[in-house]
């Protein structure tokens, strides 16, 4: 019968030289794997070599958990610009945290390292996030117009009205005394406003409770994501779905689809109607989301569905999430000087008067505020670390070369806790961001920076000096003694015991 499975009459033939067969291959395919591996290895330890670090696992490499934060402090403390991080097995990246040598990588056009950021995209897609070259560009320049401060203008209402909806739900609150874990309240609001102002979403997303589904798939995809790339046996897609990570990454990927797929839908009912179409038409500028619902590609057809829905779960995603991580960190680091609260108070009470509510014009008459802003945003900043993989060979200031296909990270947390950029970086001093301050363009990248820098940072900044002016008005905020935040590294800056504070109501 030669080598055949099954014979016509039905009965099993060959079965032992069949097993063999799949068994040696196994041992192949095996044996090819551990070669690969540890030719890959020595590859990288001669690449490598000028970089230093510390003793690491070979197979788990520096395997640190929610202490990764606390390491690169370290790093940075010992080893002066760059070092070595291993995540697992042969997977190892150049951590710089230097402004001169981050400046020289946010100069390049090097792709985001698809090690890391293709375990997006089975929840992001194809979106601005991870587009790289010609798409990438057109996208971008496509949606530029949706960040233009005439569209920017009339959201500020919106901004304040979310932030209005939070604030009185705070004071509703039976005992202002007990502490509020605060987060998730805050990232209600700013899903409400990033609804509301770049999906033209009717109602208040702070009010249905069906809403927090999403806002923790968000958290449940936001950590996932970051432990698989850290997990040297997640990086096949076959094991990871069959492990139970896997099997919650994709149901929290199905949630976070089906909250898009409505925007989506709900916005394309409303175009349906003949008077919400000539009020789009007669706009000089459109919103986030008809640009792409109007768009034309180069061939004259529309956007296809699959981009659309990347872009708007990239948006939706960053838009919401590393907001709301900013501006609870913003609220701790008041809590946790209430000099710098007070000043701001005073500050925001005296531009306003008898108002209370903040105007466009408002948002460049608090520079104590601003200031205070930004130093929480360079304690804490919301993305504590972004990579691009080399897509040719570069030379880093001090000598050290880099061949292409390697994995540079720059960590914006060590870079803003960098001792020889910011003095004393544990200290919360808003005067390091003064008017007459100077520093060095690439010291401060809670935005990123470069030519894929967040295009929505006005966005963003506009929508953390409205809540924080807001919010000041109304609360004293306090913090939480027995519980002290401890800041953790995931794809946005959480902390590891959620952000505790009292909320006392001001007369």
């Amino acid at each position: 019968m030669g080598f055949s499975v099954f014979s016509p009459t039905g009965n099993l033939d060959g079965v032992p030289g069949f097993f063999q067969v799949v068994f040696l291959l196994s041992l192949f395919l095996v044996l090819f794997k551990v070669v690969h591996f540890y030719l890959q290895r020595q590859w990288m330890l001669k690449v490598f070599q000028e970089f230093p670090t510390m003793p690491f696992h070979w197979l788990l490499g520096h395997n640190m958990k929610d202490e990764e934060l606390q390491q690169i402090l370290k790093w940075v403390e010992r080893f002066p610009s760059a070092c070595l991080h291993w995540l697992s097995g042969s997977n190892a990246r150049v951590l710089l945290y230097d402004p001169d040598y981050v400046k020289v990588i946010l100069g390049r056009s090097d792709p985001k390292a698809s090690g890391i950021y293709n375990f997006l995209l089975p929840w992001i897609g194809y979106g601005l996030l991870l587009l790289n070259g010609k798409k990438w560009f057109q996208h971008r320049r496509m949606l530029t117009p949706a960040f233009h401060y005439d569209i920017l203008k009339p959201y500020i209402r919106i901004m304040v009205d979310s932030v209005n909806i939070m604030l009185d739900k705070w004071e509703k609150l039976d005992d202002q005394d007990y502490p509020l874990e605060i987060f998730h309240d805050i990232s209600l609001m700013t899903l409400d406003t990033v609804m509301k102002c770049a999906f033209s979403h009717q109602g208040s997303v702070q009010l249905d409770e069906n809403s927090r589904s999403y806002t923790n798939a968000v958290s449940d995809l936001n950590s996932l994501t970051f432990f698989r790339i850290r997990n040297v046996f997640y990086k096949n897609t076959t094991i990871y779905s069959m492990s139970s990570d896997g099997r919650l990454f994709n149901s929290a990927c199905k949630i976070a689809h089906e909250h898009t797929d409505g925007v989506i839908k709900m916005r394309k009912a409303q175009l349906q109607n003949e008077e919400e179409l000539q009020k789009v038409r007669k706009k000089r500028r459109l919103d986030f989301l008809d640009i792409l619902l109007f768009a034309k590609m180069e061939d004259g057809n529309s956007l296809p569905d699959e981009d659309l829905r990347a872009e708007v779960d990239t948006f939706m995603f960053e838009g919401h999430d590393t907001t709301a991580s900013g501006l609870s960190w913003i609220f701790y680091a008041l809590a946790s000087h209430p000099e710098h609260q007070q000043r701001c108070r005073e500050e925001v009470q005296s531009i306003l008067g008898d108002e209370t509510s903040i105007s466009w014009e408002h948002l460049d008459q608090m520079p104590y505020t601003t200031m205070c802003i930004k130093e929480a945003l360079r304690i804490y900043p919301p993305v504590p670390a972004i990579s691009r993989e080399l897509s040719t060979p570069v030379t880093l200031p001090d000598g050290r070369s880099l061949p292409k296909g390697v994995t540079v990270t720059m960590s914006i947390y060590g870079l803003h806790h960098n001792p020889s950029v910011w003095p004393n970086p544990k200290v919360f001093d808003p005067s390091r961001f003064a008017p007459d301050s100077s520093r060095h363009s690439h010291a401060f990248l809670p935005f990123s920076g470069g030519a894929r820098n967040c295009i929505g940072k006005q966005f963003a900044m506009n929508e953390l000096k409205v809540a924080v002016a807001l919010t000041l008005l109304r609360f004293e905020l306090l913090p939480d003694p027995r519980r002290v935040p401890v800041p953790v590294a995931r794809l946005v800056l959480k902390s590891k015991n959620g952000i505790h504070l009292c909320l006392k109501k001001l007369s």
